[in-house]
């Protein structure tokens, strides 16, 4: 947090935003009073500069905050904001340092702290504390987390179930989880589960789904009670696809191994309308889109390989979404995508596919 002054003894803080202008960040810009203040906080004199002590802008003579308002500052006239570089508040004794954010490379589009006035610059992850071979980590939002370190070097392939209905304050706690780690080859860290859809257990009879276990048709009385269809996930290290039946009891078969041909799956997503199974992989694989159907021999088989549409760039793609069928119009119906990447300040893009 920036300190601005004191209240009864107390920091009064007052956050900053940076802003982008053009190649570089053109201000430490955007200096907040938020609104729970109860008085108007006075900044005449305080200091901005960058990673060089020999630069610094001063802020005007008699600029105060009332609760609630932000002022913002250009210091393009003292200094630069570079690419790899510190913004830096001082108070008016040019050597107090209140508080500092350094980066190592261009914001997309800025660095802000979210939200405003408690929250971190960028990520919410604030504070950390070793304590022996745990580490503490303290979220802004309240959170705090226990991390204890993976000297394994693999990924848990581990499916987790939530119950959405319920929960308090927004939280949702897994009410079950079905290790499925022991049974699949091992991956790397952070190149397992990737992916996940369902397909109900009607719809893969209907198609004469063979079941990889038994040989035979898949036969959903075989497993007693479960989730009503088959869980499908996709492993981003392999691009694999397996498909297992998740009993209530904690049982888990595995029914499918689905060779997808891409070297990485990023999202899987059943379509019920078209009876199609979409994998999609991100700037690791060009973006490209593959479809599959159950074929004859009751697996799944290649369909259709689309390459990322048209006037998108090469993204870091890991969700991908469709509309259902009452959502077509003339034809078409919308499809969303996620950019794990926030290219150019954005999560969430939308297109239309053909009904």
């Amino acid at each position: 947090m920036l300190e601005a002054g004191t209240s009864r003894g107390r920091p009064r803080p007052v956050p900053f935003h940076l802003a982008l202008a053009g190649s570089t960040l053109a201000a430490a810009a955007l200096l907040f009073a938020p609104a729970a203040y109860a008085a108007t906080v006075d900044i005449s004199g305080w200091i901005l500069k960058d990673d060089d002590n020999g630069s610094k802008f001063k802020i005007p003579s008699g600029t105060r905050l009332a609760p609630g308002t932000a002022r913002a500052f250009d210091v393009d006239g003292e200094f630069g904001l570079g690419s790899a570089d510190k913004a830096r508040l001082y108070l008016p004794d040019a050597s107090t340092l209140v508080d500092s954010f350094g980066w190592s490379s261009h914001s997309a589009p800025s660095w802000s702290r979210c939200p405003d006035g408690t929250g971190a610059f960028g990520q919410d992850l604030s504070g950390l504390y070793q304590e022996g071979g745990v580490l503490w980590g303290a979220q802004n939002s309240g959170k705090l987390w226990r991390l204890v370190r993976d000297a394994s070097g693999t990924s848990r392939l581990s499916v987790l179930r939530y119950d959405v209905t319920t929960g308090s304050g927004g939280a949702l706690t897994a009410t079950k989880e079905w290790n499925l780690t022991a049974g699949l080859p091992s991956v790397g860290s952070n190149l397992g589960f990737e992916a996940i859809t369902w397909i109900p257990d009607a719809t893969l009879t209907a198609a004469g789904f063979k079941d990889e276990s038994t040989g035979a048709a898949y036969d959903p009385d075989r497993y007693g009670a479960h989730t009503g269809g088959v869980f499908l996930l996709g492993v981003e290290g392999t691009g694999t696809v397996y498909g297992y039946v998740l009993q209530d009891g904690g049982a888990a078969t595995r029914v499918a191994t689905v060779a997808s041909g891409m070297s990485a799956v990023m999202e899987l997503q059943w379509e019920p309308q078209a009876a199609r199974l979409w994998l999609v992989c991100d700037d690791t694989c060009d973006g490209r889109h593959r479809t599959m159907r159950i074929g004859a021999s009751g697996t799944f088989a290649p369909a259709v390989t689309y390459n990322r549409p048209s006037g998108m760039p090469d993204l870091n793609n890991e969700g991908f979404a469709l509309a259902g069928a009452g959502e077509c119009s003339g034809g078409t119906k919308p499809v969303y995508w996620s950019d794990d990447g926030n290219t150019g300040g954005h999560s969430l893009r939308r297109g239309t596919i053909a009904c």
